[in-house]
């Protein structure tokens, strides 16, 4: 049995993060770059300790470096606070047209948002009080390419980018009925761009159908999906027209033009 090596004990985790905020919020306190010098000072860090964690900040753009020796807050953090305002954004225009939806066919409605290869399933409408219903937890995960609304995404992406995902994941499946070949894969995109919409026919959980339409913000941009779970044997296709019709709501909400003509 290999011994393990105790003769240089690595920083904590947590330690090291909690580092990385401190000297985020020194930053942030400033709107001009601030000094190494007084970074340290400010933190208690030794110098080449705030050195070194403000370089790992520097190579994933969370600080930028303007001149040798000082430091001040990177474009990235600005990119990722656009991106969670948009998605509050789409939550808080969608929760009121989800309910309604929800009266109208009684079965669980999601909102999800795409993260790297994933879905995120950040909000639902559904009643504890409804029969048999699939409900998905907020917080949730799920491949791009077993999900409705993750096909949704992909199909927004081009021929290059599918492929460069299919490559990064394997394409791996959950159920026998899950699309595992980028060929079959293709064909369904092309689908989902023809007709706005996208299925999941029991590729994430047997005996689970879904049902996809896509939100779009005032630059038409994908932002968002809503879908319908249900049992495989009830879903009923005259919801999807609902379905549309609600997702085209929120996006008008977002000042979609497309939505508001259609």
């Amino acid at each position: 049995m290999r011994k393990k090596d105790t003769t240089v004990p690595a920083t904590p985790s947590v330690q090291v993060i909690e580092r990385m905020f401190a000297l985020i919020d020194v930053l942030a306190s400033r709107e001009e770059a601030i000094s190494l010098k007084e970074i340290s000072e400010r933190t208690q860090l030794h110098p080449s300790t705030a050195h070194r964690i403000l370089n790992d900040l520097a190579s994933g753009r969370f600080v930028d470096r303007p001149e040798a020796g000082s430091y001040r807050l990177g474009m990235r953090l600005l990119e990722l606070g656009n991106l969670v305002k948009a998605r509050l954004s789409v939550r808080d225009a969608a929760l009121t047209p989800m309910r309604e939806l929800h009266k109208l066919i009684q079965q669980p409605v999601n909102l999800s948002v795409r993260q790297g290869d994933e879905i995120v399933y950040v909000e639902r409408a559904y009643s504890e009080r409804s029969g048999m219903q699939v409900v998905r937890a907020i917080g949730g995960r799920a491949p791009l390419h077993l999900t409705s609304v993750g096909k949704l995404f992909l199909a927004a992406d081009d021929a290059q980018r599918v492929r460069a995902y299919a490559t990064r994941t394997g394409l791996a499946g959950h159920t026998h009925n899950s699309i595992t070949q980028l060929p079959v894969l293709e064909r369904e995109l092309s689908r989902a761009r023809q007709y706005g919409t996208a299925r999941d026919n029991e590729e994430l959980e047997l005996g689970v159908r879904c049902i996809a339409a896509g939100i779009y913000d005032d630059q038409e941009k994908l932002v968002a999906g809503l879908s319908i779970s249900a049992p495989a044997d009830r879903l009923d296709e005259g919801w999807m027209q609902k379905l549309e019709a609600t997702a085209r709501e929120i996006s008008a909400a977002l000042g979609c033009r497309r939505a508001e003509t259609v």
